[in-house]
């Protein structure tokens, strides 16, 4: 699987749907009066994180992502059906962030952790609602509220117990395939690892160690010299560094 820390994306929340217009007709009621329903909410955009994922690289073919608009209402006061939640799925890890990178909103780091991001619109009123003594048939309902947009960044720091940090081509890749079930690139030449790669050691009880690959760091790196100081980031969390 191919390694991915950082995407941009636009979301759209679903707008609210239109109130309804309409009469009560029944037999022998000449004058049932207004009984149009209200327009159903519209459909929230809601992160979720996750942790059978470890790369953003689904959003590199899909950046937009549309919630569903709330239905109209309709006669007999009968409210449209809200638009579903869109919930996208992103790695441990994911932070959120302005478009220009100079806020951050959100983090997630937890497992099936939620957040709604971006809500709905509401829907709008029916003209049952409009009903009044000096107004008794309104002909007026309101229209659904637009749906929130906006551009965002996420930037995935990756969630280890053990980060393994060091010069390029010492090592590092070959211990984490030696103690682990990781198979990453080994090759006798520096920066053979272009992004951090993975590995997990299970012991007693289920329980397990998940150690992080990170690559090779050189004299200068800060001025962008070999792979830069990029992947720093993703030793933030660590709890150990070897």
């Amino acid at each position: 699987m191919k390694f991915l820390d950082e995407a941009k994306i636009f979301l759209r929340s679903g707008s609210g749907g239109n109130g309804c217009v309409s009469f009560r007709r029944e037999k022998f009621i000449e004058y049932g009066g207004p009984d149009g329903g209200d327009g159903g909410k519209g459909g929230d955009i809601v992160f979720r994180a996750v942790n059978n994922k470890n790369t953003l690289i689904d959003f590199r073919f899909k950046q937009h992502f549309r919630a569903t608009r709330g239905k109209d209402g309709a006669g007999k006061k009968k409210k449209g059906p809200s638009g579903k939640p869109l919930y996208i799925e992103v790695p441990c890890g994911t932070s959120i962030y302005t478009d220009d990178k100079s806020v951050k909103l959100l983090e997630l780091t937890k497992e099936f952790e939620e957040f709604t991001f971006l809500k709905g619109g509401k829907g709008g009123f029916g003209n049952y609602r409009f009903k009044s003594s000096r107004n008794v048939t309104p002909k007026k309902s309101n229209p659904g509220e637009a749906g929130n947009e906006v551009w965002v960044r996420l930037r995935l720091n990756l969630i280890a117990d053990v980060g393994i940090i060091g010069l390029p081509n010492v090592g590092k890749s070959s211990f984490l395939n030696s103690i682990t079930n990781a198979n990453p690139k080994i090759a006798n030449y520096p920066f053979t690892t272009l992004h951090p790669n993975l590995g997990v050691i299970n012991y007693d009880n289920y329980n397990e160690i998940i150690l992080a690959d990170i690559p090779g760091i050189i004299k200068n790196a800060s001025e962008g010299i070999g792979l830069g100081i990029k992947f720093l980031g993703h030793i933030e969390k660590c709890k150990f560094l070897l």
